[in-house]
């Protein structure tokens, strides 16, 4: 046998060895625990099963065949609002019905390492993220209200990357991946022109380069959450400044300040109508396994620490992180309200809202798209939930599927992005790899009345601390209830 044979099938050899590698080093483990197991107010939480090299679900986005539709659950149905659109992440209803949409995708390079990124780049394509942004915002007009939107008018292409949307008194906001920029846009005007004022500069891109914002129910706060730029910290915490947490703008002052932190990438953002207090969807930490860390929604009350990177759910410690932690940290680190699964990818939640025409058992809560996982097997997500919340404004229950069949196997038709509300009380749902923004509604049934606001007397103040001051209210005061009122 020739040297160059020799050489030739020494490659070949090598070649097979590598492939053989990668293939068992992606395949990952299979979950042990059920999606609803891990949902809910008191979620299994696995022990941790660290993995060097991420773990490929082995989904893979094709597209949606003509006729083709997600299924929606008994008594809904589904139809397509808009479609041939270009990667519509974001979606906005503005008071007269016109629908904001932004169009767009991650910018420049991941921050990782080599072989983290190499898998990343590989999921992205499989997932049908791979594609360049739009840098797009976009309005949709349903003028004739049959469901179907027969306007589009491109509002601007000159942005960069763009996500959140929010608006009031003839004020557009709008949130880059590296600023929160404001625009004076008259409603129902079909151009957006003239230059931004820029509000604040944001950390630009990194792993997490989505940037939604909302605007306080007077108007008067904007709020803008801001992904972390790696897993856990890996890069130096010195690169997660500013990320992992959700700012507060004050508009009239126009001063910012970091509301909530400890969040690793929230995305969500939309306020309690039974309690009032801001609430969030937030993809947890990856590379501990199937089933961990499960993705949650939870409030965000000013000032407060979610834990990323050093603990989860409270006081689980991740022993990964290298980054010091902060003095006493588990000492006021709080615990998700509510678990939304591992690996989901959740994103766009709206509350059920005046006018909401979901049917029976569906209008009183939260809906919520769950992006679906790339390093789950099975995978988890794909589908738009419904949580149902009691009239005080908790979570209860596990999440009810309200929007599936984006997933057949492991081949995805599309992946639901973002939930908004028309203004016919349906439900509008974003794909952003199918292109499509689906429209969801119970047919026959009326709007439901506007949410109560839960108005009850505020619990009294400790004014003696015994034991753990953070957990003072776990055990409170035996007359607590009376000083309440006798509430239960």
């Amino acid at each position: 046998m020739s040297m160059f044979k020799k050489i030739l099938i020494a490659l070949a050899v090598l070649l097979l060895l590598i492939a053989l590698f990668f293939w068992w080093a992606l395949r990952g483990t299979e979950a042990t625990l059920t999606l609803e197991e891990t949902s809910g107010t008191d979620p299994v939480l696995a022990e941790p099963d660290p993995e060097t090299i991420p773990t490929l679900g082995g989904v893979e986005v094709t597209s949606w065949g003509e006729g083709e539709a997600p299924q929606p659950a008994d008594g809904l149905v589904v139809n397509r609002f808009a479609e041939g659109l270009d990667h519509p992440r974001v979606i906005y209803a503005m008071p007269n019905g016109d629908i904001l949409v932004t169009q767009s995708n991650r910018p420049g390079s991941l921050d990782g390492g080599v072989v983290k990124n190499f898998v990343a780049e590989l999921m992205f394509k499989r997932l049908g993220a791979a594609v360049e942004s739009p840098d797009q915002l976009i309005l949709l007009r349903d003028a004739d209200g049959d469901g179907v939107a027969e306007e589009k008018h491109v509002l601007r292409d000159d942005l960069a990357s763009p996500s959140g949307i929010a608006w009031a008194d003839g004020k557009l906001y709008l949130a880059n991946h590296d600023a929160v920029l404001r625009f004076d846009y008259d409603e129902g005007a079909s151009t957006l022109n003239g230059e931004p004022e820029k509000l604040m500069d944001l950390p630009a891109g990194g792993n997490h380069w989505m940037r939604n914002i909302r605007l306080s129910p007077d108007g008067t706060r904007l709020y803008v959450a801001v992904g972390s730029a790696t897993n856990i910290g890996e890069g130096g915490m010195e690169l997660e400044a500013g990320r992992a947490a959700i700012h507060e703008i004050d508009l009239v002052s126009g001063s910012n300040r970091i509301y909530g932190a400890g969040l690793r990438n929230p995305n969500g953002l939309d306020f309690n109508p039974w309690t009032g207090e801001l609430w969030t969807t937030v993809n947890e930490r990856d590379m501990l396994g199937p089933d961990l860390v499960p993705d949650y929604m939870t409030n965000v009350p000013i000032g407060v620490h979610y834990g990323w990177p050093w603990v989860y759910y409270n006081d689980v410690f991740d022993e990964r992180v290298e980054a010091r932690m902060e003095q006493f940290l588990t000492e006021y680190t709080r615990t998700p309200e509510y678990a939304l699964g591992p690996h989901v990818a959740a994103l766009g939640m709206a509350f059920t809202k005046e006018g909401a025409r979901m049917g029976d058992g569906l209008g009183q809560g939260v809906f919520v798209a769950r992006h679906g996982s790339w390093n789950r097997r099975p995978p988890s997500g794909y589908d738009v939930v419904y949580v149902a919340f009691d009239e005080r404004g908790n979570p209860q229950g596990k999440p009810v599927p309200v929007l599936t069949g984006f997933l057949y196997g492991k081949e995805a038709k599309g992946r639901p992005t973002w939930v908004a509300w028309d203004a016919t009380g349906a439900l509008l749902v974003s794909d952003d790899t199918g292109n499509i923004i689906w429209r969801v509604v119970a047919p026959d049934a009326e709007g439901v009345a506007a949410p109560e606001r839960n108005r009850g007397k505020s619990l009294p103040p400790q004014r003696n601390l015994s034991g753990d001051p953070a957990r003072a209210f776990e055990n409170p005061p035996g007359n607590m209830m009376e000083m309440m009122g006798g509430a239960q």
